[in-house]
């Protein structure tokens, strides 16, 4: 029986996904957490927890490298919310282009016999432009940003994407008619909307700079919906102030951009639908279920893809540092209480390693011995041996 732990709200959907062999919240030493935007950072893992799974892309509420150290494989749920992020982007692509939200600001603060003529007099201050025929940047073409191009190139937005990482699989999910920059400062010069979508790491914090912002066409508009922190929000400011940006959009508050009218912030309500959250809760669930029960790994954080079919009776994985020999001194101590290796695959991400060995069944006696024995390797984070459950 294996014990999840549920944080935030979680679609009913995704928990009804567990089949028996779990039990949901009947315990803080949990062999999973299932969460959306709880802060871990401050928390203490209990012993048993070996795999958090975060509802969404992002996945700064986790401290990685001590999850790592406690041997704790971090999921989240790429793709979940992608649609709802898309739509949010084309609604407010719509919203800039045509002044909605100064327009329904004006309409609501005015009211009275007369409203229909100085409605008339009035309207002209809000003349939009069409998005047909106008350029728009993609920053990041995965998941989200490759739904984001497509969706405005059929509205007939003239689409160039830039992403250094775009692998071949992505490529595949973007238009043919969208072109591919090989450079920011290429993407961005010509652009009349600049949308970011890439992840937040070391790399993309404060991505989006003064010095990029100034080399962007002049009176375009900004938007992030991927991370607070990828726009650096003073030098965001400080373009609007001098008639470089146009309007800036985003879904992430910060005092510096309070109270302007050529800002808009929505409260972190991109993947906040919920077809969306359901889709993470669901995919969740099956990622912790996948985990616990075969040791299969996609879609981790900290962790590097391994995927193996489980058809021996035993398998025995173990999250370590990627350090030389790692593979030597586990092999050495499965031949020392007799074990026959049937297969092993090793991967590496990073400062940290993951490995599976399948094996034939062996007693309960000698399955204690041996995770006596890979524990106690220096650089080994955890082993467990599972049970081919087929």
């Amino acid at each position: 029986m294996y014990n999840v732990k549920t944080y935030n709200a979680i679609a009913e959907v995704g928990l009804k996904e567990f089949t028996d062999n779990y039990q949901i919240n009947k315990t803080d030493d949990a062999d999973a957490y299932l969460i959306r935007s709880v802060d871990l950072h401050n928390q203490e893992f209990p012993n048993n927890l070996k795999v958090i799974v975060r509802c969404g892309a992002g996945f700064n509420n986790i401290p990685l490298d001590r999850a790592s150290e406690h041997g704790i494989a971090v999921f989240t749920t790429p793709g979940s919310n992608a649609n709802a992020v898309k739509e949010l982007i084309i609604a407010m692509l719509v919203a800039a282009s045509r002044n909605l939200f100064a327009a329904a600001n004006y309409s609501a603060h005015n009211s009275g016999a007369d409203i229909s003529l100085r409605t008339e007099k009035d309207k002209t201050k809000f003349n939009g432009t069409e998005l047909i025929g106008k350029t728009l940047a993609v920053i990041g073409v995965g998941h989200v940003g490759s739904l984001v191009a497509n969706a405005a190139s059929a509205l007939g937005v003239k689409v160039i994407g830039y992403d250094p990482y775009l692998s071949a699989d992505a490529a595949w999910h973007i238009s043919t008619t969208i072109k591919r920059a090989k450079t920011l400062e290429e993407a961005i010069k010509n652009a009349d909307y600049v949308t970011i979508h890439v992840p937040k790491n070391k790399e993309t914090t404060g991505m989006i700079n003064a010095s990029v912002i100034a080399k962007m066409k002049k009176g375009a508009t900004l938007l992030n919906f991927a991370r607070g922190g990828i726009v650096d929000n003073q030098a965001a400011v400080d373009a609007l102030n001098s008639g470089q940006l146009d309007h800036y959009m985003t879904d992430f508050g910060d005092n510096v951009l309070l109270n302007r009218k050529d800002i808009v912030i929505t409260p972190h309500i991109g993947g906040s639908t919920h077809e969306a959250e359901a889709n993470g809760a669901v995919q969740g669930a099956n990622t912790i279920m996948t985990f616990l029960e075969t040791g299969n790994v996609t879609n981790a954080v900290n962790l590097p893809d391994l995927f193996v079919p489980f058809k021996k009776p035993n398998r025995i994985t173990l999250i370590h540092r990627n350090v030389p020999n790692m593979v030597g001194q586990i092999a050495t101590n499965l031949a020392n209480v007799g074990i026959n290796i049937d297969s092993m695959s090793n991967a590496a991400r990073g400062s940290v390693a993951y490995t599976i060995i399948d094996i034939d069944a062996i007693d309960k006696n000698t399955q204690e011995e041996l995770l006596k024995r890979l524990t106690s390797i220096k650089d080994v984070f955890r082993a467990r041996i599972l049970v081919n459950q087929a």
